[in-house]
Parts: C-alpha cells; sequence; structure tokens
C-alpha cells in the first residue's frame, strides 16, 4: 500500500509539471502584451524552460549525487514551487526568461527521479505500470493543464494561470515531504555516471532513439496551432488540444500494462515509433473530410507518450544501479530534442514552408529514429555473440541472462 501511495504521489508532482511545460504555449499573446514584447520573444521563455530542462537539471542532479531520493525530490519541488510563484510576479521580460529556466531545471530535476522512485517503490511485475502512473501524470497535467491553462487566462490573465499551477506544485510537494515512503539508494547520479552511461553502447542507442522522438513529436507539438489552421481550417486549437493529451493519457497507461505482459519493451518502442512516422505522415491529407484529422492527432498523442514508458523501462533493467543515471539522460534528451524540433521547425516555416506540410520532415525524423534503432541495435548483438555472451536481442525486445537487475527488474526485461 505504502508503495502505491508513493507512486500515486510521484505522478501528482508529475501533473503539476506537465501542466507547466504545455500550458505556457497558450499564454504566450498575454506575457507578451503585459511585458510589452513580441510573442516570438515571449516564446523564447518556452526554450529556456526547456533548455534548461535537459541541460541544467543533470549538472544540478550532479551537484546533489550524494542526497537521498526522497530530499532530491522534495528540493526539485520547491525550486519549481518558487520559481512558478516568480514567473506569476515578475514585471521584466528578464524575469520571465530567468523564472522560466529555473522551472525547467526543478522540472528536470523532479521527473527522472521520480520515475527511479516509482520503481524502487514496487514489485518487479508492477514497475511498468509503476512508470506508466508517474509519466501518465504528466500526459494529464497537458491534457487538464494546456485548456484549462487557456480559460484562465482568458479570464483572470496569465498570472493566474501561473499561480494555480504554483498551487499544483505546493500540494505535490506537501505530499511528497510527508507521505512519501522510504526509497533506497541515490536519485542523482554523479556527472561521472552519466558521462559513463552515455558511454555505453546500449544506452547512447536507447537515449539518441529518444532524442529524433522528441524532435519529431514534442518539436511539431509547439506548432499544432498553425499545422491544423492550414491542414483543416481550424480555428481555435483547444479541443484537438483535449483529443492530442487524451490519447496521451491513453497511451502513457496502457504501455506500462503492455510492457509487464509482454517483457518486450524494445519492441514496443520502435512500434511506437514507427506508429508516430505514419501518422504524422498522413497528417496532412486529413482536411478533406471533417473529422479526420482527430484520427492521427489521437494516434499521435497515444504512441507519443507511451514511447517514453518503454525506453525507460529498457534504461532501468539494463543499467541496473546505474538506471538513474541513463533515466536522467533520457529525460534530458526528450527536452532537448523538443527544443532542437522546436527550433527547426520555426527556421521551416521562417523560410517559408507551408505549416500544412511541417507534419512530413517531422515524420521523416521518427521514421529514421526507427531505421537508426534497427540498425544500430545488431551491432552490439553480433559482438556478444562472437565472444559468447547471452544478451537481449534489442530489435525484439527478447532474450535472457540469468539473474535480476539491481533494480529488480528480470532480465527478460532488457532491452
Amino acid at each position: 500500500m505504502g508503495g502505491t501511495r508513493g507512486v500515486a504521489l510521484l505522478a501528482l508532482g508529475s501533473f503539476a509539471v506537465g501542466t507547466d511545460a504545455y500550458a505556457m504555449a497558450g499564454l504566450l499573446p498575454g506575457m507578451g502584451a503585459d511585458l510589452d514584447v513580441s510573442v516570438s520573444l515571449a516564446g523564447q521563455s518556452v526554450t529556456a524552460f526547456t533548455l534548461c530542462y535537459a541541460l541544467a537539471a543533470p549538472l544540478l542532479s550532479a551537484v546533489l549525487a550524494r542526497w537521498g531520493t526522497r530530499t532530491v525530490l522534495v528540493t526539485a519541488l520547491v525550486v519549481f514551487v518558487l520559481a512558478n510563484a516568480g514567473t506569476a510576479l515578475t514585471g521584466s521580460y528578464t524575469g520571465l526568461l530567468g523564472t522560466r529556466a529555473l522551472a525547467g531545471a526543478g522540472a528536470g530535476l523532479f521527473v527522472p527521479a521520480a520515475a527511479t522512485a516509482a520503481v524502487a517503490l514496487v514489485p518487479p511485475e508492477r514497475r511498468g505500470r509503476a512508470l506508466g502512473l508517474v509519466l501518465g501524470g504528466m500526459s494529464t497535467g497537458t491534457v487538464l493543464g494546456v485548456p484549462l491553462g487557456l480559460l484562465v487566462a482568458a479570464d483572470s490573465g496569465w498570472r493566474t494561470t501561473l499561480w494555480l499551477i504554483t498551487g499544483l506544485g505546493v500540494v505535490a510537494l506537501t505530499g511528497v515531504a510527508a507521505a512519501l515512503p522510504p526509497v533506497e539508494g541515490a536519485a542523482a547520479p554523479s556527472l561521472r555516471a552519466r558521462l559513463g552511461a552515455l558511454a555505453r553502447p546500449r544506452v547512447a542507442v536507447v537515449v539518441t532513439v529518444t532524442f529524433t522522438q522528441t524532435v519529431a513529436s514534442l518539436g511539431l507539438y509547439t506548432y499544432l496551432e498553425p499545422v491544423l489552421h492550414r491542414t483543416a481550417g481550424i480555428g481555435s486549437a483547444v479541443p484537438y488540444l483535449w483529443v492530442w493529451g487524451i490519447g496521451g493519457v491513453c497511451g502513457s497507461l496502457l504501455a506500462g500494462t503492455l510492457v509487464d505482459r509482454t517483457g518486450k519493451p524494445a519492441a514496443l518502442a520502435v512500434t511506437l515509433l514507427g506508429t508516430l512516422g505514419c501518422a504524422l505522415a498522413l497528417l496532412p491529407w486529413t482536411g478533406s473530410v471533417p473529422g479526420l484529422v482527430l484520427v492521427p492527432l489521437v494516434v499521435w498523442g497515444a504512441v507519443g507518450w507511451a514511447f517514453v514508458v518503454p525506453q525507460q523501462h529498457r534504461l532501468l533493467a539494463r543499467d541496473g544501479g546505474n538506471g538513474a543515471a541513463a533515466v536522467g539522460l533520457n529525460s534530458s534528451a526528450t527536452y532537448l530534442g523538443g527544443a532542437v524540433g522546436s527550433a527547426l521547425g520555426g527556421l521551416a516555416l521562417a523560410h517559408g514552408l507551408d505549416a500544412r506540410w511541417l507534419p512530413l520532415p517531422a515524420a521523416g525524423v521518427a521514421l529514421a529514429g526507427v531505421l537508426f534503432h534497427l540498425t544500430a541495435v545488431r551491432g552490439p548483438a553480433r559482438r556478444d555473440t562472437r565472444t559468447g555472451r547471452r544478451t537481449t536481442d534489442h530489435a525484439n525486445g527478447t532474450g535472457a541472462a540469468g539473474g535480476a537487475t539491481a533494480a529488480g527488474a528480470p532480465e527478460r526485461n532488457a532491452p
């Protein structure tokens, strides 16, 4: 029971983070008008959040490497709460950038530590579901946070939305600080451990594939409103954001169950990435039939969010005691990919690409990730075969080696 309660508390924290990360895009016009800057300049606050999530948070985690899991989680939520309160109070563009960067660092510190803690709190057979619940908290924050943030901002201003997010963070902080059960092990790996994890070929493959997935998925999400406008003549994107987010919640929750039942996270990850590429490729041609655009949209949301679960599961299962370092790298790759994808999408639109066709290069990146995965994983498998070692087949997600990982997962679940 204690483990279940702990996972629920971690999911609440992820909900607050998800609301913060994805509600901001709809607040940019009000922010820009209030702070007397253009929408494009206000949009750099999203870049500040994502870059600090990807780059500053791992460095902060390294500084806190000797702290316990619970301390790291509480510290991350304190930073997150103070940063969002600062954003709500800021009266300058410089203050906006600074507080959004700080919020990104807090969020980036929290999410990988929460994933690691969720695994440690439950038995091995429930590990995939625990990861799905924590990541489902983020996608649920997207479903509720984006439209709710827009509604609140329209009625009471963008600052009220930031106070709402701050309140969510306070509730999560209180719950984690007061009721999270003890978690074994350190949540924050050292910088040397992180770099060492990246040097391992299997970890590098997983993290690189995650990067390609988020360049395609999160990068395109930034421009979803103009894409929908050009594709299907849609004015307000809010109902479609709901559909995308609902798909994300379902995907996050179902992915954990699929991982637990099949024991093949690698096969699931590559299938989801291929499905994402196909859904994005079909998106530009759905405007001629009313409502048809909803089909690739809900598939995109479902597989895009579900993809994270088997990826983190693979890293934790394979890397054992170094799993936290690998998950931290994967979390950084997620937001770095989103930042790169947003930047490339903006450049493409600035150079005259019709927003209707923007999903096509995104689909190309996703399918390139599939090809990279299928090609790269055969090298380590062949080397292991030559040396006589038994290993897991990454492409199929199958194989066995004796024993269990330090995180407690059966080796059949390793990538």
